[in-house]
């Protein structure tokens, strides 16, 4: 069976969408999942599940959290091989060099292949950031709240729901997978 990486949208954010990891994992399992572990307090989780589409995944768990905790909250679910082609995918190897920093915009359903095609500049940080098949990429060596926003890029050309991760994470997730 599968591997899958699960990101969880806003959970544990400040005060809003509190869920404990113990929970989380007690649902997950709930609906069928196994080994399932989590990492952080953020909402990000690999399991094991069924052969599916993704997405079927995503829905599976968002209705199961919908149910339990009362709470939408949208979810990115990835293959192992996903993962790793987000990994993979990262333009700025050469010079992130603080995985705090860095910063992988996940999208919660894969993007229409002929709005990322050729992986351009994003408009409002061309130097530092760049469309990927599976995430947006953005280099912030000031740190996130210094970097600009590319919400509305993501938002409006992508026509895209996303969580962000810093760099850490995605690498830590993919060596769980």
């Amino acid at each position: 069976m599968p591997r899958y990486a699960v990101l969880l949208r806003g959970i544990n954010v400040g005060r809003a969408k509190r869920v404990a990891m113990a929970d989380l994992r007690a649902v997950l399992q709930d609906v069928g999942y196994t080994d399932v572990r989590t990492l952080l307090n953020s909402g990000n989780v690999v399991l094991t599940g069924e052969e599916a589409d993704p997405a079927e995944h995503a829905g599976r768990i968002e209705e199961a959290i919908r149910e339990r905790f009362g709470m939408d909250v949208r979810c990115a679910v990835l293959t192992a091989a996903e993962l790793q082609a987000v990994v993979a995918g990262h333009p700025f190897a050469d010079v992130a060099d603080n995985g705090s920093r860095m910063m992988a915009f996940v999208y919660v359903r894969p993007v229409d292949p002929a709005l990322v095609a050729g992986h351009p500049p994003v408009p409002q940080d061309p130097d530092r950031a760049r469309v990927g098949d599976r995430a947006v990429y953005q280099w912030c060596p000031d740190g996130l709240m210094a970097a600009p926003d590319l919400s509305p890029y993501i938002r409006d050309h992508l026509r895209a729901d996303v969580t962000a991760r810093n760099w850490n994470t995605i690498t830590k997730l993919a060596a769980l997978l």
